[in-house]
């Protein structure tokens, strides 16, 4: 998932796009005509990677595989699940392709994924960060590799905070609570979050065991009815209130970074890019913001949230999987992840590898958030739920005075039907 969209919490879809610029296998066998050389054709999403990081991680890869011609090319992402649809289908698809962590189970769906299950202890598996291992696995097989990930941190004013005599940012739920009533005062909000951020009620909700959906036996079911569902939507509700956040509303509209910019905002939860994009929109916030991760129900452990980022598949139809697994061995390496994460302030797909971001207030806590993150349910239908999301107007209904319990029955059985249970 595109870093971006966590700001926006929307996805865009567009019309399919020609594979006539796929570059899978050729008639020549895998090899460019000139010296033997395999040329190996990789997808990456705009954003992924910087122009620097990708030519010297190609130039460090093709030196330790001199065999091996690696041709990156560059992908949008308006319009790509259709394009890497066909792309799957066909017996033309690139040898490696960069999906969004959310998305694996779908393409998987299709039979065009390879299984890479046998893999996992080769790339040290068991220390993934949970948000992109686990989407990348359907079924008991692994199909995507996780890549990069980035997810929301509680973006706060510092001043407001001193000024408020609150000496360390919250570790706990209750300590969260206590804080931003003391900031809640007058004009000053104590936290600005629309009514509809259902991303952030999502981590609420597995933080108190719950889950948007559940899986019975071949049938996906929505959850939303359940007493843990309906704790962690509680604690939405009575921090929601301690602001003037929409009820009605996403961080879309209106756009969160501008809302906090107007300077009478003391935290909002947010990607840590979001920081930088409200000091431009406000100067006179420079320096004044800071990070922490969303608390959770106990200090020894972060609150659970949302992780969007990407994992790395290989389609069936390639023609040179082995060369493409070791593509991928490299880029989900250490070495590369290292980079990659300093290079980008993303986090890294293994935990052990979260203090390299240490010298990055924003990505640090980040980082840390996402040692318990998670990724949305993992049906290959789950996008039917978010076209016409009822997780928001459950939210908003409760909101507003209806009663949760109803309104949560009447959700559930909206997302049920959208994944076919």
């Amino acid at each position: 998932m595109k870093t971006a969209r966590l700001l926006a919490g929307a996805a865009a879809l567009a019309v399919a796009a020609s594979l006539s610029a796929c570059g899978g296998s050729d008639d020549s066998g895998g090899t460019d005509g000139s010296g033997g050389r395999t040329t190996l054709d990789v997808w990456l999403m705009r954003d992924s990677v910087s122009e620097a990081f990708q030519k010297e991680f190609e130039k460090g890869f093709e030196k330790e595989n001199p065999t091996i011609d690696v041709k990156i090319q560059i992908q949008e992402w308006n319009g790509i699940g259709q394009k890497i649809t066909a792309a799957l289908a066909s017996n033309d698809a690139p040898d490696v392709i960069e999906v969004g962590n959310t998305q694996v189970a779908q393409y998987a769906a299709s039979g065009g994924v390879k299984d890479l299950s046998d893999k996992v202890e080769d790339l040290g598996g068991g220390d993934w960060i949970p948000g992109l291992a686990e989407p990348g696995k359907v079924d008991g097989k692994q199909y995507g590799i996780p890549y990069y990930a980035a997810n929301r941190v509680v973006i706060y004013r510092t001043d407001l905070f001193e000024k408020a005599g609150i000496k360390e940012p919250p570790a706990t739920r209750e300590e969260w609570l206590a804080a931003t009533r003391k900031l809640n005062k007058g004009k000053q909000q104590g936290i600005y979050l629309p009514g509809q951020n259902w991303y952030t009620l999502a981590g609420f909700v597995w933080d108190e065991g719950g889950d948007l959906a559940v899986k019975e036996g071949d049938t996906w079911k929505g959850a939303l009815d359940t007493p843990e569902a309906l704790a962690g939507m509680d604690f939405y509700k009575e921090l929601q209130a301690l602001g003037k956040g929409p009820k009605d509303s996403d961080e879309a509209e209106p756009p969160q970074v501008e809302v906090v910019a107007k300077g009478d905002v003391a935290q909002v939860i947010a990607v840590p890019g979001g920081a930088k994009l409200i000091e431009e929109a406000n100067p006179e916030l420079k320096g004044k913001l800071g990070f922490f991760p969303v608390p959770g129900k106990s200090a020894d452990r972060p609150g659970a949230v949302f992780t969007g980022g990407s994992d790395l598949i290989i389609p069936e139809a390639s023609g040179k999987p082995d060369e493409a697994y070791t593509f991928i061995k490299a880029l989900a390496g250490d070495d590369a992840q290292k980079k990659l994460a300093t290079a980008m302030s993303y986090v890294p797909n293994k935990k052990a590898l979260a203090s390299v971001l240490d010298a990055d207030p924003g990505a640090s806590a980040m980082a840390t958030g996402a040692g318990n993150g998670r990724a949305t349910p993992n049906s290959p239908q789950w996008a039917a739920v978010e076209a016409n999301n009822p997780i928001k107007e459950f939210m908003t209904q409760v909101l507003t005075g209806a009663d949760p319990a109803k309104a949560a029955a009447t959700a559930t059985e909206s997302i049920s039907k959208a994944l076919g249970g």
